[in-house]
C-alpha cells in the first residue's frame, strides 16, 4: 500500500474516545475478534441477517480468520456475552473497504451499527488509513440518511448492478445496484458526526428554491406509491431532487414488479444528473435524492 499522511495523534484519540462514547450509550462493546468461535459466530449472524441458504455464508469464518490474520478489519459487537453486530473490511489502495456489517434486525435503530462504524473509523486512523469506502443499495433510504448524514460520508459514483446477480434472501431477484461512498475519516464532516452533529436537509426548502424534481413519487408515502418521472435535468443547472420509495426492502417481497419500476427509475435519474456534473448532497427525511452541481 502506497504511503498515506499520518494522523494527528489527537484526532486519532478523539477517534477512540467517540467510538467508546458510542459503544456505551447503546450498551454494547465493540471489538476486533481474534478466536475461530468468534468468527464462526460473526459467520453465522452475517447469515442470519442477509438470510442466505444453510450452510451458504456471506463471507466464511475460515475467510473471516484469514482476513483479521492479515491485518485487516474483523469486529464484533457484543451486548453482554450475545454478538449482535459484525463488520470486515480489508485495506485498499490508501483506504479501508468496508466491505459488510451487519446488525440483528431488532436492535438495527439502536445505535450498534453507528458505534460500529465509529470503532472501524478508530481502528483506521489509528494504522494511519485517511479514508473507508464501502457500497450501499442507492433504494434504501435508511442506508442513504445513514451513511450520508449521520457519518458524514460522500457519494463518488452510482455502481450498476455492481455483483451481478446475488443469491441471499434480501437481495435475490433484484439488480446489486450500489452507489460507491467515501468517508474522509479526518473532514469536518467526520468529526462532525462521530461527535453527534450532523446537518439535516430540507428537502421542501429545496423545492422553495426552485430545484427541479428529477424523480418524483405518486401517493403519500404508502406502500403502493409508484415513481413519476420529472421531465428533463434542467438545462440552468438548479439542484435537482430523486425520490426514492418508503421500503424497498418491503416492497421487493411485496411486488417485486414496482421493485423493479423504482430500480429502473432511480438508476435512469440518477446516473443521468451525475453524468452531467451533478454530485449527490444528501437525502432528505422524506425520502429525497438531493444533487447540485
Amino acid at each position: 500500500m502506497p504511503d498515506t499522511p499520518a494522523t494527528p495523534e489527537p484526532l486519532a484519540a478523539e477517534a477512540a474516545q467517540a467510538a467508546a462514547s458510542a459503544a456505551a450509550r447503546c450498551g454494547s462493546r465493540v471489538v476486533e475478534l481474534t478466536e475461530i468461535d468468534q468468527y464462526r459466530q460473526a459467520a453465522q449472524l452475517l447469515a442470519d441477517i442477509w438470510r442466505t441458504a444453510d450452510g451458504h455464508y456471506p463471507l466464511t469464518p475460515d475467510a473471516l480468520r484469514a482476513l483479521a490474520y492479515s491485518g485487516n478489519y474483523v469486529c464484533g459487537a457484543y451486548q453482554d456475552d450475545r454478538l449482535v453486530g459484525t463488520a470486515a473490511a480489508w485495506r485498499g489502495q490508501g483506504h479501508l473497504h468496508s466491505h459488510i456489517a451487519g446488525v440483528v434486525p431488532a436492535l438495527r435503530a439502536g445505535g450498534i451499527g453507528y458505534a460500529i462504524k465509529q470503532h472501524q473509523r478508530a481502528w483506521s486512523l489509528a494504522r494511519d488509513i485517511p479514508e473507508v469506502h464501502w457500497t450501499f443499495d442507492p433504494l434504501i433510504r435508511r442506508n442513504a440518511y445513514f451513511n450520508l448524514h449521520k457519518l458524514g460520508a460522500t457519494a463518488t459514483g452510482y455502481l450498476p448492478d455492481f455483483y451481478g446477480s446475488m443469491t441471499d434472501g434480501i437481495n435475490l431477484g433484484d439488480a446489486s445496484d450500489r452507489i460507491y461512498l467515501r468517508w474522509r475519516l479526518a473532514s469536518a464532516k467526520a468529526v462532525a458526526a462521530a461527535a453527534g452533529e450532523r446537518a439535516e436537509l430540507d428537502q421542501a426548502a429545496w423545492c422553495g428554491s426552485g430545484a427541479a424534481v428529477l424523480l418524483a413519487r405518486t401517493g403519500d408515502g404508502t406502500a403502493a406509491e409508484r415513481p413519476v418521472s420529472g421531465g428533463e435535468l434542467p438545462a440552468d443547472g438548479r439542484p435537482v431532487l430523486v425520490a426514492v420509495p418508503a421500503d424497498a426492502e418491503e416492497l421487493r417481497a411485496r411486488d417485486r414488479g414496482l421493485a423493479a419500476e423504482w430500480r429502473s427509475a432511480v438508476r435512469a435519474a440518477l446516473c443521468s444528473a451525475l453524468a452531467t456534473g451533478y454530485q449527490i448532497t444528501g437525502v432528505s427525511k422524506d425520502g429525497y435524492y438531493l444533487l447540485r452541481k
